[in-house]
């Protein structure tokens, strides 16, 4: 499987699958197929497909580390990248759709209505998390500052499960919501006992 995942079109087909979606949407856009309300059901799906993406992301250290598929690790940064593309979508399509392009009424929704407030905060952590993604990056901060920063992807995922919670909440239709948070909450608790055995482990093999 390691072959598999280090062969050159590896990557270029995660890419194209990673953007699928997107290819989907503007031929809805296109094509008219986003129903009534093709604003609101855009600016859905554009989200929906950032918290997915951001599962993935997350499913890969997990993943790597019971299959000892090594490789996958070098496909981390682009789903990362794809999680920020989706959630910068999302957030497009929000200002220029639903608020007309209109920055300060955008300031003043983010004030009104705390979800957005939410959203925006993910939206920004995510910013940071891709400007920083890059080699030189990890060579300017150092590695052990690089990953405690990289760490906010967990609050990331906790902002974000957050904002679709309230967001879901004027529908009270929260079925989706927590399927998302079973993951998030799973693959943040795996994280969490995987790093306590590694330092179980360590002393023992020092010592040996």
């Amino acid at each position: 499987m390691n072959r598999w995942l280090l062969h050159p079109l590896a990557k270029p087909a995660l890419f194209l699958v990673c953007s699928l979606p997107w290819c989907w949407l503007v031929f809805a856009v296109l094509t008219d197929r986003l129903g009534a309300n093709p604003a609101e059901a855009l600016i859905r799906s554009l989200g929906d497909w950032s918290i997915r993406a951001l599962v993935l992301v997350l499913l890969v250290t997990p993943l790597r580390v019971i299959t000892g598929w090594s490789a996958l690790a070098r496909w981390r940064r682009m789903l990362g990248l794809f999680v920020f593309f989706y959630a910068s979508l999302h957030l497009l399509a929000y200002v220029w759709f639903d608020m007309g392009g209109d920055v300060a009424a955008v300031l003043d929704d983010v004030v009104q209505r705390p979800f957005i407030l939410l959203g925006m905060v993910a939206w920004v952590l995510l910013l940071c998390l891709a400007l920083t993604s890059f080699n030189r990056a990890i060579r300017w901060l150092g590695a052990m500052r690089w990953r405690a920063l990289h760490r906010m992807v967990y609050l990331v995922a906790g902002l974000g499960t957050l904002h679709f919670f309230w967001m879901r909440s004027g529908k009270n239709d929260h079925a989706e919501v927590w399927v998302y948070a079973v993951c998030f909450v799973a693959l943040l608790g795996w994280r969490g006992w995987h790093a306590l055995r590694m330092r179980s482990q360590s002393p023992a093999q020092t010592t040996t």
